[in-house]
């Protein structure tokens, strides 16, 4: 389709500040990024229930359930990664002008690919968190029997083993879940999520 035959109507929709007001609360995006099995989506749904009981509005967004949908026509080539966050960050640019608290868990392996979702989504709005848990304790855990395959060769170009991944430059925060209970991640997570709802830690 021709550009010239695109007609948005951004300009009479209600605005990003209608929708926060009526939450009660301030959209962002907490990016979490990290190995396979390094505790990403275990970090993503215990922060979702403690930010359900109090009251404010999130939604995860994570790898898994994200390729069995949206992205269920992506492979894992370099292209298609690319893709697979690109379309990650644009549903979670909606999100986060919708007022919502959005947590993606995405192994997201290269800090281009990251800072391309950071331009989309705003740096503003976007937190970097590094789940730093060491390629040996994932592997340990190998929660999916992701690292065996690996290890076999079944998996091509599997991040940590055969693909590398690339350690965020500057992450706001940054767990080692091989060192940190669950409890005490959750807790550092939920300080920097509420501190960045506004400057009270409380709805806005």
């Amino acid at each position: 389709m021709k550009e010239e035959n695109i007609y948005p109507i951004f300009d009479r929709m209600l605005s990003r500040e209608d929708k926060e007001e009526l939450l009660g609360q301030r959209g962002v995006m907490i990016w979490l990024t990290g190995l396979s099995g390094s505790g990403k989506s275990t970090l993503a749904i215990a922060l979702e229930r403690e930010l359900h009981q109090r009251g404010l509005l999130c939604r995860i967004l994570d790898g898994d359930n994200i390729r069995c949908g949206i992205n269920s026509n992506l492979g894992f080539s370099a292209e298609d990664r690319v893709e697979n966050i690109r379309r990650i960050a644009e549903i979670g640019k909606l999100f986060v002008d919708t007022g919502v608290i959005t947590i993606a868990a995405f192994i997201s392996p290269s800090n281009d690919l990251r800072q391309m979702a950071t331009q989309i989504i705003g740096a503003d709005d976007f937190l970097e968190v590094y789940v730093s848990t060491p390629l040996e304790e994932c592997e340990k855990r190998d929660v999916k029997g992701l690292y065996a395959k690996a290890r076999r060769g079944e998996i091509p170009h599997f991040t940590g083993i055969s693909a590398p991944f690339e350690a965020p430059e500057h992450p706001v925060l940054s767990l080692d879940t091989s060192k940190l209970s669950l409890e005490e991640a959750v807790g550092a997570l939920l300080e920097l999520v509420l501190s960045s709802v506004n400057n009270k830690g409380e709805k806005i």
